[in-house]
């Protein structure tokens, strides 16, 4: 039973630490002067309808924290340029920055959200943060 236990153990510290090596190794690759530069850089204006109001946003989904890296400890805030199309749905949904297991797991929540309609497509910067210690 002990030796159960002890495996069972095992298993969940091999997971940990397989999802800290890889956001490691992901982050090493990623992780470029070009790209850090950019993160810091302000976004330019792509179009006059990017200064207009932000669209009311009417259904929002939670991103799921990955079990692996909350329980770890890696948490941060991911940024993310969302178009939003005139019916009010998510078009695109590009990574800015963050972490890339959690821009993945923003992503996919981002895209179920639903805004207002409007007259015409918004551009918006969304940050969502993931806090390993929040309940």
């Amino acid at each position: 039973m002990a030796t159960l236990q002890t495996t069972r153990l095992l298993a969940r510290h091999c997971a940990v630490v397989k999802a800290l090596c890889w956001v490691l190794i992901v982050s090493a690759i990623f992780a470029t002067p070009a790209l850090v530069s950019a993160l810091h850089a302000e976004k330019p204006e792509k179009s006059a309808r990017s200064e207009k109001p932000g669209r009311k946003l009417v259904y929002r989904v939670e991103p799921e924290y990955p079990w692996d890296l909350k329980r770890a400890g890696i948490g941060g805030i991911v940024r993310l340029d969302v178009t939003i199309s005139t019916r009010g749905v998510v078009d695109t949904v590009t990574p800015i920055g963050g972490n890339p297991i959690l821009v993945e797991a923003a992503s996919r929540a981002v895209k179920r959200w639903r805004y207002a309609p409007s007259d015409s497509e918004t551009e918006i910067l969304i940050n969502v943060e993931f806090d390993p210690h929040y309940h």
